[in-house]
């Protein structure tokens, strides 16, 4: 067994390990470990209560990768994320004192609960991998991805996220209510002695090197020029979509690429199809379009103006 194939195992481990905290969410586990594969991050919505926290938690002990949490408030100043000079009597001098960011899976709890200022300074840490304080750049470890979160119920007091960095975000997983079967099943581990807090149950079944090996394989997924022409077709697509008032970027459709291959690979095999992409298409794609207000007063959604799309595009044989 080569080291691609032992990293896909233990990839594949991973989903299980995380079960023995987190009841369910198998498609957010599957996206969170896309977008590590991807050095790309993720937003995660949904309604307090779902495990959002605890998940990325359990992924950070499963891989063996530090972690580090953020709660995002109205307050939060840029150093405190980045990290700030402080001045050291004893030396006379000022030495950086690094912020919750240098980390490799940063937790960024209500992301949009504090100002762009802010926002502004993990964009930079995002996009360039890296923290610029008082003209210095740091890079930051790797690997490092971010998962922010965000309540889609409650907007009094946030700050909507801007295009721009909305656009950094891999993709954007729903964390879903569970079904009252899994429901059942969380309470029943509550009541054995499940505590959140200590994550004792679970244990690493990957590491970084897992990952490394992993993104090496991933690069090599061949993509067929027909699959190409089909993402670029989807992108076009939502540009022209009379229901849209911005569509999919560039960049929009090499992450929905990134993130195929990485798809097929953790499926075992050593190409793109087709099907790849539209199972990747909605958490890729659903949080760089922006509806109409006429289409949002007519009761239309990303998901399903995205599901139309897919529906509408040839695809190729």
């Amino acid at each position: 067994m080569n080291d691609a194939d032992a990293a896909r195992e233990a990839l594949v481990a991973l989903r299980a390990e995380v079960a023995k905290a987190v009841v369910g969410q198998d498609a957010v586990v599957s996206g969170l470990v896309i977008a590590l594969l991807c050095r790309g991050h993720v937003l995660l919505e949904g309604v307090p209560g779902v495990a959002k926290t605890l998940l990325v938690r359990t992924i950070a002990a499963t891989l063996s990768l530090d972690f580090k949490r953020v709660q995002f408030t109205p307050d939060l100043m840029p150093g405190d994320v980045t990290g700030s000079l402080i001045y050291d009597a004893r030396t006379a001098e000022f030495e950086f004192r690094q912020g919750p960011v240098f980390t490799n899976l940063l937790l960024a709890d209500e992301i949009n609960r504090t100002p762009p200022k802010t926002q502004a300074a993990l964009l930079e840490a995002m996009e360039e991998r890296q923290v610029s304080v008082e003209g210095t750049a740091r890079p930051l470890p790797d690997p490092f991805v971010v998962a922010a979160t965000q309540n889609p119920i409650e907007y009094e007091g946030t700050y909507t996220l801007p295009e721009a960095q909305l656009d950094r975000f891999l993709v954007k997983l729903t964390v879903p209510l569970p079904p009252r079967d899994q429901e059942i099943t969380i309470l029943e581990r509550h009541a054995q002695g499940f505590d959140p807090r200590e994550l004792t149950q679970v244990r690493p079944v990957a590491t970084a090197e897992d990952l490394a090996a992993g993104r090496k394989a991933v690069q090599q997924v061949r993509v067929a020029p027909e699959v190409t022409g089909y993402i670029v077709d989807i992108a076009r697509a939502t540009r022209q979509s009379p229901s849209l008032h911005l569509g999919v970027s560039p960049r929009g459709g090499t992450a929905l690429l990134a993130a195929a291959r990485a798809w097929a690979w953790l499926a075992g095999r050593d190409y793109v199809t087709p099907d790849d992409v539209k199972a990747l298409a909605r958490p890729t794609l659903r949080h760089r379009i922006q509806l109409r207000p006429e289409a949002e007063l007519e009761g239309a959604t990303p998901d399903g103006l995205l599901d139309g799309i897919l529906a509408s595009v040839p695809v190729p044989r």
